[in-house]
């Protein structure tokens, strides 16, 4: 199948709500498996050589003008972020970086969004570790209302501390709408993943393995997430799974959507407390 041509992306905008919505028809064209082996391996349609961390354009862009990226974490199929070490996730954070700052310098973009979808439950369509990253030409509504609010880490978490390596900082929101969250932020101040010091990201490869680690200890199974890094202002990440137990996934309900008010059946402080416990 070919490349999307730019003309399938449409850009709507609700009238009333102003709600955002990227009608992207040909991404239902996209295999949900590959047909023959991983193209994430080596050898792979998308990684033909040899490889330690690569990334490339996205065959099936949910926008157009090559603003969406693969990034792949490593040639083990088998591997997990988490599974590579605090070296392995240092390789991945300097790609993050290389990337974002590359996207950034376009004058066709605005907000460089870096995430990973982990787990079929959360619509990860290939088990190669891998991420993704979308470079909007706007400052979608949610991380702007982030940087109009100078958002700042909670630096005083109490019972909702879970680690710290060096200045990073990991802790369960006061107030997630997903079951399981966590927080990771800096104690100092710097804007993005490419501000970000050798040291310290030394310190957040340390604690993304940490708290990874954590999380799939939770249920004793791999727990699918989805995992964002916050940029232009106080760079932090987000971690949050859809889980509220072993393999029971929580629902938005009518209610919810309709009102954007929600119900969270998990107590943060137990899960800080449960984290905790698993170092």
């Amino acid at each position: 199948m070919s490349k999307p041509t730019d003309e399938s992306a449409t850009v709507r905008i609700d009238p009333y709500l102003g709600t955002v919505v990227h009608v992207v028809g040909t991404r239902q064209a996209r295999p949900n498996l590959p047909n023959t082996g991983c193209p994430f391996c080596v050898g792979g349609r998308e990684a033909p050589e040899p490889y330690v961390v690569r990334w490339f354009a996205n065959r099936w862009p949910a926008m157009p003008g090559d603003r969406c990226e693969v990034v792949l974490y490593t040639p083990e199929h088998d591997a997990t972020l988490a599974s590579l070490g605090v070296s392995g996730v240092r390789r991945v954070i300097d790609l993050w970086a290389d990337r974002t700052a590359a996207l950034a310098a376009r004058a066709d973009v605005a907000y460089v969004l870096v995430f990973e979808n982990r787990g079929a439950e959360v619509g990860a369509t290939i088990a190669h570790p891998h991420g993704q990253i979308y470079a909007y030409d706007h400052i979608p509504s949610r991380p702007a209302r982030l940087l109009d609010a100078n958002w700042q880490p909670d630096l005083d978490p109490g019972d909702r501390f879970v680690a710290q390596h060096g200045d990073w900082l990991g802790s369960v929101p006061f107030a997630s709408t997903y079951p399981i969250a966590l927080s990771l932020a800096p104690r100092q101040q710097v804007p993005d993943v490419v501000s970000l010091s050798s040291e310290g990201r030394d310190e957040l490869a340390a604690l993304l393995v940490d708290v990874l680690t954590r999380l799939d200890r939770l249920y004793d199974q791999p727990l699918p997430y989805m995992m964002w890094l916050n940029q232009g202002h106080w760079f932090n990440i987000d971690i949050v799974s859809p889980w509220r137990r072993a393999g029971v996934q929580r629902f938005i309900a009518a209610a919810e959507v309709a009102c954007e008010e929600y119900f969270n059946p998990v107590i943060p402080e137990l899960l800080a407390e449960q984290l905790r416990d698993l170092a």
